[in-house]
């Protein structure tokens, strides 16, 4: 028997493949949602879905959706897949990002140009594609991933920093925006958290896992801002600290 899916709530989770991506699409499946699973690889989706069918209870359906969402046409017809699949989308999280280090005299072009494209770029270009969808359906929420380094950066995380102070006008944008629409929209600026784009940087000598967060940690407050169980003003950037 087909499962109808008319009435449950659709999420898409960009950076689903690992880290706060792969956590917040459970946390979200686990909260009764069905799940667009987005990232470039898809092994890594693959390894997703098999994680929240063990851990999930009762899961809704899940979509795999391998995407470069720095390219608009492909983060477009991500939206009309979602939408042919599931007939809606009520929440989108952006995760994916990309964090490069180095000193401001050897930033290079093409360092520039991806760092802004997979960290601000594609957060434009996704909650453009959706805008309809949530206009049509007078609701929606949206929750970008941004960077404690966008209130104060790290030495050597310059255009990062730009890039996710970006995240954070583009989100209180949004958010104005939406007000009469009912769509919401919040960044979440989290501190060093344990994952590999961390480790590609740091080694745990530099930043012990005593003093990064638990991704799970950052993916339950996007959860809990989806939800709107977070109180949280809709244009808000919620700093979440490293442990020290």
């Amino acid at each position: 028997m087909t499962e109808d899916l008319t009435s449950t709530p659709v999420a898409i989770v960009t950076g689903a493949g690992s880290g706060v991506g792969r956590d917040t699409a459970l946390l979200l499946a686990d909260a009764g949602y069905a799940v667009v699973l987005v990232c470039r690889t898809p092994d890594r989706l693959a390894e997703t879905e098999t994680l929240i069918r063990d851990e999930v209870e009762h899961p809704h359906a899940f979509m795999q959706h391998p995407a470069d969402i720095t390219d608009p046409a492909a983060v477009q017809g991500l939206i009309d897949a979602a939408v042919k699949r599931f007939g809606r989308v009520d929440a989108l999280a952006n995760v994916a990002g990309s964090a490069p280090l180095q000193p401001i005299d050897r930033i290079e072009d093409a360092t520039l140009d991806d760092c802004l494209a997979v960290n601000l770029k594609s957060v434009v270009y996704l909650t453009r594609a959706v805008w309809p969808v949530f206009k049509k359906q007078k609701s929606g929420v949206i929750v970008s991933v941004s960077s404690m380094a966008s209130i104060d950066p790290f030495k050597g995380f310059n255009i990062y920093a730009a890039a996710k102070a970006g995240v954070n006008l583009f989100t209180k944008a949004a958010a104005d925006e939406g007000q009469r629409l009912n769509i919401r929209a919040y960044a979440v600026a989290p501190g060093a958290i344990e994952t590999p784009m961390l480790r590609a940087n740091f080694s745990t000598k530099a930043i012990p896992e005593a003093n990064a967060l638990d991704p799970l940690v950052v993916a339950g407050l996007i959860r809990d801002l989806v939800l709107g169980k977070a109180d949280v003003e809709s244009g808000e950037t919620v700093p979440l600290p490293s442990p020290h």
